[in-house]
């Protein structure tokens, strides 16, 4: 059967839960270890932060830690007028940091390059949720330590490949294998992380599928949400010489097509893997949390692949009302443990 097919009783019980969901906003976030750090997370954690909110309070804290780090670290890479070599100094220091917990000011130049406020604030905090980090369970930091710093590989290795990429003079990655590797290293390992975490925290509660099944999956299930991120990004990335598909001229039109739909049943297979991790944790509350990014991976992949050449030509976004009928759907979705 189906993990979504649905029968009366479940349909009600998760209008029941939609409907309880806003008045039990509070409690789920009061689970959360570090307090200080919720108006944060929601502003910068954006449809995820809808997945952490449903998480169960024994994992909900490491897990929001580790998004707000890894945040904080893309936010590091992304300072728009930062020379590419102090980005790289920064990423450097903030991998250190993890470890010794005694950060630095970040220097004027990154700061001014962050237009959003709200990842200006997150930087800012950075020695606050380094202090939160101490504080967790030793078990849990160093899961925490291990996927954070693992993502900051990969941020960096974007920063040399790209650093110097424009319109006039773009870069291209070189082969399927390096892009396969990126996608571990900033996403594909997060899956791994969320499903230790969760071994961790809750034990047979979180599945008691084998522990390397799970993780083959959820590797496979992160790589897929960010070729999704790539494949949606692509005019943008384009714009600025930086091309993540592997093919000889990113300016051959025809040729960008079509890796393009190669990429595209490539991440299609890799989030199905999503669906099929997810079907395997018994709390409903845990199946949705983990589903959720692959219904909206789904959805998004659809519009990509309806929108035809004009994929090229702007972003294809998501609406927050698909969002909300997403998250619907994760409550309908069935345990197949």
């Amino acid at each position: 059967m189906c993990p979504l097919a649905v029968d009366a009783e479940t349909r009600h019980q998760a209008i029941c839960l939609l409907i309880l969901l806003s008045a039990c906003r509070n409690a789920c976030l009061a689970a959360l270890q570090h307090s200080a750090t919720d108006p944060l997370l929601k502003r910068v954690s954006r449809s995820f932060y809808l997945s952490l909110r449903l998480l169960p309070g024994p994992m909900r804290g490491a897990a929001s830690l580790a998004y707000l780090l890894a945040r904080a670290s893309d936010t590091l890479a992304d300072s728009a007028t930062a020379p590419p070599a102090l980005r790289l100094d920064c990423l450097e220091r903030f991998s250190r940091y993890l470890r010794d917990g005694q950060p630095a000011p970040w220097p004027d130049a990154i700061l001014q390059g962050i237009h959003d406020p709200a990842e200006k604030q997150l930087l800012l905090e950075t020695p606050s949720l380094l202090t939160a980090l101490g504080d967790f369970p030793a078990a849990e930091a160093e899961l925490i330590r291990e996927v954070v710093s693992i993502i900051i590989t990969g941020q960096s290795l974007d920063l040399v490949r790209f650093g110097e990429a424009s319109s006039e003079n773009p870069v291209v990655l070189p082969d399927d294998a390096t892009l396969d590797d990126y996608t571990w290293r900033v996403a594909g390992c997060v899956g791994e992380f969320w499903t230790r975490l969760g071994l961790l925290t809750l034990g047979t509660a979180y599945s008691n599928k084998p522990a390397d099944v799970l993780v083959a999956q959820a590797v496979r299930y992160g790589r897929g949400l960010q070729l999704v991120n790539i494949l949606r990004d692509l005019p943008a990335d384009l714009a600025h010489g930086r091309c993540y598909l592997p093919l000889p001229d990113p300016g051959e039109t025809g040729r960008l097509l079509q890796e393009h739909a190669r990429w595209l049943e490539t991440a299609r297979g890799h989030i199905a893997a999503g669906f099929t991790y997810s079907a395997a944790l018994p709390s409903r509350r845990l199946r949705t949390a983990s589903v959720l990014p692959a219904l909206i991976a789904r959805e998004t992949l659809d519009l990509l692949a309806a929108a035809g050449p004009a994929v090229l030509r702007g972003r294809i976004k998501v609406t927050r009302s698909a969002v909300y009928r997403s998250l619907f759907r994760g409550f309908l979705m069935r345990n197949e443990s």
